[in-house]
Formats: C-alpha cells, structure tokens, sequence
C-alpha cells in the first residue's frame, strides 16, 4: 500500500530540487552502507537496500520522476492509491491506466470513445492535366478513382442484410480498438486481434464485403478547377477517399493540377508573358501589331520606332485572375528582332548601302557605336 511506503526523497535523503549528479552520489553512499554483503546478520539492511534501489530506479528516469513528482506512488500501482476504491486516491481509484491517460492523454489528443468506429479511410491522390486556358477560366473535368466504397447490401456495416443488431461491442477491447499491457512503468498499447482495431465484432458477416462494409469499385468524381489555379495546386476533396471499415469515416482525395506547356504563352504567377518576333524593318521604323490575350481576345500593341530585343510592353490587366481574388495580373509583350535571312540580290544591294551610310554618319546603332568605343579605349590602355 502507497501509506505504508516512505518517501522516495526522503529514503535517498535529497530534496525534491536534487539534480542527477546528486540523487546518484546519495544512491551510492546509503548503497554501499546498506548492501546485504556488508551487513551481514542485520535483518533490516536488506529490505532498506530494496528500498534505496526501488527509489534511485525511480528518480534516476526523467519521465518517471515526473510521474512520482505529481502522482506520489500512485502513478506505480495497478490498483490506485487508497485501497482502490471509488473516491481513494487522486484518480479514484482508476489505476494506472487512469494515470497514463490523465499524464499524455490530453496531449496525444485524447482517447478514442466507446464504440467509435475506427478504420478511416485511406486518403487517395490523383493528378488533372489541363492546358492554360482552362487555368485562366477555370473548368470542371471527370476523373475515374477505382478505390473502396461502401457496401450497399450492408449499407457499410459489415452485418449481413444491414442489420445494426448483428454488429457487437469487442469483448477483448471492450470497444476500444485495442488492447493495452503494462511492462512495469510502461504501458504498451496495439490493434486488438480479434476486431482488428474496429472496436466491433461481427456475428453474421455480410456475404458481399465478408464484414468489412466496404468494396471494390471504380467512381467517377466531377472535379471543379478555379480559376487562377498554377501547376502543382492541389485540391482536397473531402470525404471522397477510400471507405472506412465497418462505417467508419472516409478518407479524403487530393486532386494535383498539373498544367500543361502553351505554344504561345508562358505564366510567372498571375502575370503572363509572350514573345514576339519583330522584322528588322519593323524594329527600325516602329508600327503596330496585333497579339492573342489569354481570355481569347486580341490586343493592338504599339511598337516605337528603334525598339530592341528585349524591350518589353505591358498590357495592364490582361493576365491572370489572383486565386480567391477579383485582381488581375498583367500580361508583357517582349520583342525579338529577326535577322533577315535568304536575301535577294536587291535586298542585298540596299542592305549594304545602308550600311555604309551607317558606318560614315553614324548614330544609327549606339549601343553597338558605344560598345565598341569602349572596346577601344579598353586596348589604348593596354597599348595595342
């Protein structure tokens, strides 16, 4: 009985502030004075040996400690404190059992209830392509999931025809779900074996599902793409995962977006981006072109006269929806001059007028008359 046990403390003759260091050098003294070897013929050095052992044993473990620190002996006694009756002792006499569940049952999100059905289903993962006008309007697409339904002759019970009385709480878990055995502080918990950890037993399994309320089937699931959606989004479809055991919840299914590559566009968040090719002639004398918006209109862009490769124009608002926002994004034209290719003896001819006219009156090309200005002054300095 915990009353007739002194305290741990103060059989090791510490205070309850004593670290490591100190519960180990007073375990050893009173060990080496107590030690049965030494004392032969005193009939009390035994049992006080014991003691000092059963109370270093105890303080010496960290997550021990804190169990005797708040429960007393309580927290190492199967049958509770105070004799084991309703109301004798901290936990009423619940033992340990009660203990454990007071000390990390709250922390591990408490217990299981009676009866509660276990078994939740799996959670499943599938993948959507879609091309990028259908992530800038958003669409709906069938997906087909083979995966575990409930059983319709049972209607999920696992009990032949349906019937909720052919379904019993576990005997061996008393409907916990699993079953637990105490290897000295510890408390080792698993699956019962004869419900599976279903906290429920069976006693006419249903012919169909063979008791497990669910089976086999392909589903075809109507999934609904937002618009503003980016590749790799991930949608949860909550409840369409696999069937539970025996009517116990299902898991849920995760959708990944994966978009596809556009010829013509490309996408950096909500702004969205496209190239286009300019003339030579086009670059030089500027103009205006006409280029596709995602949203399958068209947009009349004006090209200033000496515009460069690289130079970009934006379109304001014309990119994509923010997810869960009435923002847009903005969409960018980037210009690339051609070279032109495959010239006629004309073409030729006028190319190189032009450019020995460049070359004597200048300030046709300054970026390339400045890069190479730099050039020059780069090899003066070198003396070359």
């Amino acid at each position: 009985m915990s009353s007739t046990k002194r305290d741990f403390y103060e059989v090791l003759g510490v205070g309850r502030d004593a670290d490591e260091d100190t519960l180990k050098k007073a375990y050893r003294k009173l060990a080496m004075k107590y030690h049965p070897d030494r004392n032969h013929g005193d009939k009390d050095a035994e049992p006080r040996f014991k003691e000092l052992n059963e109370a270093y044993d105890i303080l010496k473990d960290g997550e021990k400690r804190a169990a005797y620190d708040r429960f007393g002996h309580a927290a190492f006694e199967q049958g509770g404190a105070g004799g084991g009756g309703a109301g004798g002792g901290p936990f009423g006499g619940g033992g340990f059992e009660d203990i454990f569940e007071e000390m990390f049952g709250r922390f591990g999100g408490g217990g299981r209830g009676r009866g509660q059905p276990t078994g939740r289903g799996a959670d499943l993962r599938t993948q959507v392509e879609i091309t990028l006008e259908d992530a800038f309007a958003g669409t709906k697409t069938n997906i087909r999931i083979p995966t575990s339904v409930s059983c319709e002759a049972c209607k999920g019970t696992g009990a032949e025809g349906g019937s909720s009385s052919g379904v019993q709480t576990c005997a061996t878990c008393n409907g916990q779900g699993k079953v637990r055995a105490q290897q000295g502080f510890f408390l080792i918990e698993r699956t019962c074996p004869t419900c599976s950890g279903s906290g429920r037993t069976i006693k006419n399994p249903c012919k169909i599902c063979h008791g497990a309320g669910r089976v086999q089937r392909e589903r075809t699931l109507n999934v609904t793409v937002p618009p503003g959606v980016e590749d790799g989004t991930r949608i949860r479809l909550t409840g369409e995962g696999e069937a539970g055991m025996r009517g116990a919840p299902a898991g849920d299914l995760y959708v990944d977006i994966a978009v596809k590559p556009h010829p013509i566009f490309q996408r950096d968040g909500s702004n969205i981006f496209i190239r286009v090719p300019l003339r030579m002639t086009q670059a030089a004398l500027g103009g205006h072109v006409e280029v596709p918006s995602i949203d399958g209109g068209r947009a009349r862009v004006t090209i200033p006269a000496g515009s460069q490769t690289g130079d970009q124009f934006r379109l304001r608002g014309k990119g994509f929806s923010v997810l869960r926002s009435a923002a847009r994004g903005d969409m960018y034209v980037q210009v690339s001059v051609e070279t032109p290719q495959n010239l006629t003896a004309t073409q030729r001819e006028l190319l190189e007028q032009f450019e020995a006219e460049a070359v004597t009156g200048g300030k046709t090309s300054p970026e390339s008359e400045g890069f190479f200005a730099k050039v020059k002054e780069f090899w003066d300095g070198l003396g070359r």
